[in-house]
Formats: C-alpha cells, sequence, structure tokens
C-alpha cells in the first residue's frame, strides 16, 4: 500500500465528552479506561487514541457494539464533532484547521452522509429533497434537477419525483437519502448505520445496491454498522471498536481467521464460516496444478466442499481474477477453516 492510497488519515485521536476534559485526556493517556474516568471526572470517553488510514476508492466499515464509538468517529469526518486531541486530514489537508466558512465548503464538495433515520424534509419532494445538496450550492434549478433525476433513477425510484417521504416506504426513503448522497458527486460517502433501520430483505436489497453503484463510482465509503455480517458483505476494511478504542483494523478474513483479541473472537463466534471465508484464506500456496477442479481466490468454503464431495480426494486448484495458479486446497484445509480460531492476543493491523 502506497502513501498514495490513503484519502483519510486519522491520526492519535481523542473524545472526551464532559467538563475538565483536558484533564481527563491527561488521564486517559496515562492509561485510565472509560468506567473509572466517569466514576472519577464524570466525563465520558468517546474515542481513545484511534489511528485509521482510509483507502482511497474503498469501503472501510467501523463496527462495535452500542457506545463503542463509532458514531462518534464517522461525526468526527466531517466536524459534526470536534476532538478533544488528534489530527484528521482529507489529501493531506487538516480539515480541524479550517474556518467555518471553510467547512461548508469542504462539506458541500468533499463528502456526503446518509443517515440511519434516513433525515429527508417531510415538507419536500423526492426531487427537492435529492437535488437538496446541490441547490445550496446555487446551481441552476434546470441543472440541479437534471442531475437529481439521474440518481433518482439509478437507485430505481423514476417516476416518484413529486411523491413526498411520507408516501414511501422505509426502502424507498433510504433510497432517495443515497440518491441525495450521490448527487453532489463527492468523492467521500458517510454511512452511519444507514439500513440497520430497514427490514432484512429490504436491508440485503440496499447492500447490493450499494455494491453495484461502488463498482460503478469507486467512491471512498466509510460504513458504521453494529451487525458483522453486513460488515463481512460489503467491507474491503474492518475497524472493530470497543470503548472508544480500536481492537482491529484489518482485511475482513483477517478478522476471521486472525481476531486480535478475545473480543473479536466473541465478535465473529456465530458466523457461519462456510460461506464467509473463502479459499484464498485457507489455500496451501503453490504454482503447480491438481488434477482436480480450479476455482477462483474468493469461493467461499461452502460452494468448494460441495465441489469437492464427489471427490474428496482430489486437491482444488486455486487461481486468481488473473488466472495465475496461486495455491490449493484439499479437505484437510476444509476442515482446518472451519475451526474458531483462538484469538492473537494483541491488535492487529493489516
Amino acid at each position: 500500500m502506497s502513501k498514495n492510497d490513503i484519502l483519510i488519515k486519522v491520526n492519535q485521536l481523542y473524545k472526551i465528552f464532559g467538563d475538565n476534559s483536558n484533564e481527563a485526556l491527561n488521564l486517559v493517556k496515562g492509561g485510565m479506561g472509560k468506567d473509572e474516568l466517569l466514576e472519577k471526572c464524570n466525563c465520558v470517553l468517546g474515542l481513545n487514541k484511534i489511528n485509521l488510514d482510509i483507502r482511497k476508492a474503498k469501503i472501510q466499515v467501523v463496527m462495535g457494539l452500542s457506545g463503542s464509538g463509532k458514531s462518534t468517529l464517522i461525526r468526527h469526518l466531517n466536524r459534526l464533532i470536534e476532538p478533544t486531541s488528534g489530527e484528521i486530514l482529507v489529501n493531506d489537508q487538516d480539515i480541524l484547521s479550517l474556518s467555518q466558512k471553510e467547512l461548508i465548503q469542504f462539506r458541500q464538495n468533499n463528502m456526503s452522509m446518509v443517515f440511519q433515520k434516513f433525515a429527508l424534509f417531510p415538507h419536500k419532494t423526492v426531487l427537492q429533497n435529492v437535488g437538496y445538496g446541490l441547490a445550496i450550492q446555487n446551481i441552476p434549478v434546470s441543472e440541479w434537477n437534471e442531475r437529481a433525476k439521474k440518481w433518482i433513477n439509478r437507485v430505481g425510484l423514476d417516476g416518484y419525483e413529486t411523491y413526498y417521504p411520507g408516501q414511501l416506504s422505509g426502502g424507498m426513503q433510504q433510497r432517495v437519502g443515497l440518491a441525495r448522497a450521490l448527487a453532489t458527486d463527492a468523492e467521500i460517502l458517510l454511512m452511519d448505520e444507514a439500513f440497520s433501520a430497514l427490514d432484512p430483505l429490504i436491508r440485503s436489497e440496499m447492500q447490493n445496491i450499494l455494491l453495484d453503484l461502488q463498482n460503478e463510482l469507486h467512491k471512498t465509503i466509510i460504513f458504521i454498522t453494529h451487525d458483522l455480517d453486513e460488515a463481512l458483505k460489503i467491507g474491503d476494511r474492518i475497524a472493530i471498536l470497543r470503548d472508544g478504542s480500536m481492537v482491529q483494523d484489518s482485511d475482513p478474513q483477517k478478522i476471521i481467521m486472525q481476531p486480535a483479541d478475545d473480543y473479536v473472537s466473541d465478535f465473529i463466534k456465530d458466523i457461519n464460516r462456510a460461506r464467509v471465508i473463502q479459499a484464498k484464506s485457507i489455500m496451501t500456496p503453490t504454482n503447480s496444478k491438481s488434477t482436480g477442479p480450479v476455482v477462483q481466490e474468493n469461493m467461499v468454503l461452502e460452494d468448494i466442499l460441495q465441489i469437492m464431495s464427489d471427490s474428496p480426494s482430489k486437491p482444488v486448484t486455486i487461481e486468481n481474477t488473473k488466472g495465475k495458479i496461486t495455491g490449493k486446497i484439499e479437505m484437510t484445509n476444509l476442515i482446518e477453516g472451519m475451526k474458531r480460531p483462538k484469538s492473537q492476543g494483541t491488535n492487529i493491523t493489516g
């Protein structure tokens, strides 16, 4: 990974809510935890020494239980919340140094946000909601109308331009929210529990829409969720927070195969490993082709098992997207892959 791959850098970020936050900050830096800080200083530790590199044109998932700091973190990226201490760089620009006027311009041009509760204007039509971010930039009405209609169509709401949010289902409202965020053509998309209020089937549909759009648009997306299945489905990387601290930031496959500590191990213990672990995570590296079938690196264990069931003694050859042989899988690899791993006992970033 080169420096040019990093769009957002979060360095040594702390957030403490309450009076005497500077005094509390020194205590936190000295090793005081969240519960003790609340008891002794009546301050809430929101973020504790967060360091995170967010890659350009990738989906960075930030997840954790309620109160872990994930929503607090995403609101620092557009300065809806000001940090107690730390640095946030976007394209090497220190956003904490921006004046209020510069910050407004930065938000309008660089970042869009999709909220859990949709945050639509109930008195505005779908067209007006989607075009709102363009209208406040004083773009001519005819131009923002055309651009808004394009994104309304792109999220599958063509024909609903004159409807009001109250006339739409929850899933349709969130499509409006997504279209509004995309209409400004911002490079960065912040999504805070964007799909968690939706029914499971609609939620899955919205995840698929997001992935289809990402394959086309290559945005830098920071996606907040508490749902591991959702994180594994859409994330290029996953950062897991606990009590304001980041315990692991890794490739999703590494999260599953190499959990950093017991907390992460507990997080992943109930997932269906056969449906999420990919061939590349369990294969034995080799460049020699076996006599068995050939499959792609991203095929999951469940599908590989189906292929191997007819001839379990024959290894399966693994190749990458360029057709190069990278490894092989035998039945013993599948069995090992299904075992829950022990935690590594330390934070992992990789």
